[in-house]
């Protein structure tokens, strides 16, 4: 098994892979072009976007400056907003539903490390051991500002999370939550 199929399997796996580094470099250069491409010019944009990301649908518009691990692991649907700051660290896949919007700042990690100090140091390596979940985000979800989403949560269509949210588990669909652990406050009822 490659260290990149470890990775996306949620095995512990070494981030200083040849494979897996290379692809960093590259995302770390296209989002670099990205974020100094004027605004106004969508079609550059977009191109770079399709080198940049796994997949995206119409319509997407991503606010500069934009931030990845390796890019190729997010995968956005049709009429997405992402403002700007955002920083998605896809160690695993990223998926966001049609429709969903992503509030400035906001952060989406699918990678993390043991917590015991022996088992994430590394032996004659520069990076820690780390392993990763996705996080799958609805159709339909709004993500306030500055919100942070951890490994494995899922978020249901129909969502608005509240800003500043900390998301540590995952959230079930027609719904508004909010906090740091974000929890449910009321339900949504959907039309």
């Amino acid at each position: 098994m490659t260290e990149k199929e470890k990775m996306l399997a949620g095995e512990i796996y070494d981030c200083g892979d040849t494979e897996l580094i290379t692809r960093w470099h590259l995302a770390k250069s296209l989002q670099q072009r990205y974020n100094a491409t004027d605004s106004r010019e969508r079609e550059k944009l977009i191109a770079i976007l399709n080198d940049l990301l796994g997949s995206q649908g119409s319509n997407v518009w991503i606010s500069a400056p934009f931030f990845v691990d390796y890019g190729e692991n997010i995968h956005i649907g049709n009429n997405v907003e992402i403002n700007m700051n955002c920083l998605f660290l896809d160690c695993n896949r990223i998926t966001i539903g049609n429709n969903s919007g992503i509030g400035p700042g906001v952060h989406i990690y699918t990678v993390t490390h043991p917590v015991n100090p022996t088992e994430r140091l590394p032996e004659n390596s520069l990076f820690w051991k780390s392993f990763t979940a996705p996080v799958t985000i609805g159709n339909n979800v709004w993500i306030g500002g500055s919100s942070v989403i951890l490994p494995g949560v899922t978020i249901g269509d129909n969502v608005t999370i509240g800003a500043g949210s900390v998301v540590t588990k995952s959230i079930p669909k027609n719904c508004v939550a909010v906090g740091n652990p974000c929890r449910v406050i009321r339900e949504i009822q959907h039309r």
